[in-house]
């Protein structure tokens, strides 16, 4: 049994069965990945794909452990090339984030751009996806850390880390009727229709809830996944923008008018995660730093030694007084 053979099975479970997709983004090609996987069945003894003709149809219910347990081998070997560089090289590497487009857009660019300068030898990536994906990814190890509002409480092989609290905001045209008001309410949003988050994104749980708790439905016409898109449709007219706070900037969204929703709906959370046993370099610490400032490396360890009880996690930032972004 060879480490490639493991990668092999590993990459074609997760590019959707698609051998000629695994070998693309492997730079090797179709039939030497088919051999090798071949090779390792023969040596295993059982098929750890299901065929039809050439073509793979499914992954085999002894394939499904094989490939879970071929993924946490490639894990470890990983976390072990990064232990050899921690030493060899402190200052160069690879870090790979994975995030939603209101953190990408505008909570990171500021840490990621003094990260650079910093550490100019790391190869930054970032990957942008829904919640779930983001997590996912953390989860299943392809990415390093995981920055997300939404969603990571579900996977329980992540540890997260609470980063900043952050609120709402209304925006509407400048002659909107809602800016005449002496005070937001639910029940006077409820009278226009509304454009805001896909549910899953940015908070959007903490929205339906607030509406929810005083038997109100709200008119949502129109959801993305971006404040910047839900943005261009306020100005068309559409309807109510609600946005998180930090995506208005009022030099740039001068013919809009920002209403604070802060006691409307409850204030969310943005979390940083990565997946238990995952080796952090000293930059991965920096990092976490730049992004959270109280989350310092002792903090960090302290986390990850509780990893075994997310309750105790989360009794480690029970007191913690959390920045507004």
């Amino acid at each position: 049994m060879k480490l490639q053979q493991l990668r092999y099975i590993w990459e074609v479970a997760h590019h959707d069965l698609n051998v000629s997709a695994t070998a693309q983004s492997l730079f090797t090609s179709q039939p030497g990945i088919s051999k090798q996987i071949r090779l390792l069945e023969d040596e295993l003894g059982l098929e750890i794909f299901a065929r039809s003709g050439k073509h793979l149809t499914r992954i085999t219910p002894p394939g499904e452990i094989i490939v879970r347990e071929a993924g946490e081998i490639l894990r470890r070997a990983e976390g072990i090339k990064k232990i050899a560089q921690e030493f060899s090289d402190q200052q160069k590497g690879d870090l790979s984030i994975a995030t939603t487009h209101t953190q990408a857009r505008y909570a990171l660019p500021p840490v990621i751009s003094g990260f650079i300068e910093f550490y100019p030898d790391v190869s930054l990536h970032m990957h942008q996806g829904t919640p779930m994906q983001i997590s996912e990814m953390a989860a299943n190890g392809s990415v390093d850390f995981a920055i997300a509002t939404e969603a990571m409480e579900l996977f329980n092989d992540l540890i997260m880390m609470p980063c900043y609290r952050w609120n709402r905001t209304v925006i509407v045209p400048r002659d909107h009727p809602l800016t005449q008001l002496p005070k937001l309410t639910l029940e006077a949003l409820t009278e226009h229709p509304l454009v805001t988050y896909v549910f899953g994104f940015t908070g959007r749980s903490k929205l339906d809830e607030a509406f929810k708790s005083k038997d109100l439905t709200p008119k949502v016409v129109f959801t993305a996944a971006d404040a910047d898109v839900i943005k261009t449709y306020v100005r068309l007219g559409l309807g109510v923008g609600i946005i998180a706070s930090m995506a208005f900037n009022p030099e740039t969204d001068t013919d809009l008018v920002a209403l604070d929703a802060r006691d409307l709906f409850g204030a969310s959370v943005t979390r940083i995660g990565f997946r238990k046993g995952t080796f952090l370099r000293g930059y991965m610490y920096e990092f976490i730093q730049r992004f959270a400032p109280h989350l310092t490396k002792e903090v960090v360890d302290e986390a990850v030694a509780r990893q075994s009880n997310r309750g105790e996690i989360e009794a480690l930032f029970k007191d913690v007084e959390l920045p507004t972004f």
